[in-house]
């Protein structure tokens, strides 16, 4: 029986959902699918240049992938939406080997998408470290009660 194609990424959630999904496979061409084709898309990876352009952001992740996928996972995700653009503020929590054996690490991250005519792209990863403090969060208490 043949299998029904995986449709399109159609919000910043499916786009985010195959970005992460990439990460973990090691896929440099699905990564890149997510990516805008504009030539201002950025990434910064946590204590890194800015990388502009789609030849920068793929030579990047194609250095990362030579270790390997990278176990990452979405937590806490916090997101902003408009007709035409969403941000996504991300804490991503790694698991890495070291010499004591596996360990915990995290970043705190903004993805941006833009509705494009192709649909939702990813324009920017933002990623800065960051340590197991950002699992609580510092937040304003909402001004209006519904």
């Amino acid at each position: 029986m043949p299998t029904t194609p995986k449709a399109p990424p159609s919000t910043p959630d499916d786009i985010e959902a195959s970005f992460y999904e990439a990460m973990q496979k090691g896929d440099a061409d699905l990564l890149m699918s997510v990516w805008s084709d504009d030539e201002e898309i950025a990434c910064v990876h946590p204590g890194g240049p800015r990388m502009v352009g789609a030849a920068a952001i793929r030579a990047a992740f194609e250095a990362i992938f030579a270790n390997g996928a990278v176990d990452v996972h979405p937590d806490k995700v916090r997101k902003l939406l408009t007709n035409s653009s969403a941000v996504h503020h991300v804490l991503e929590r790694v698991r890495i080997m070291s010499e004591e054996g596996p360990q915990q690490a995290y970043a705190i991250v903004t993805n941006v998408y833009l509705k494009t005519p192709l649909g939702w792209r990813m324009v920017l990863h933002h990623a800065s470290p960051g340590s197991a403090r950002e699992l609580q969060e510092i937040s304003e208490a909402p001004s209006t009660l519904h």
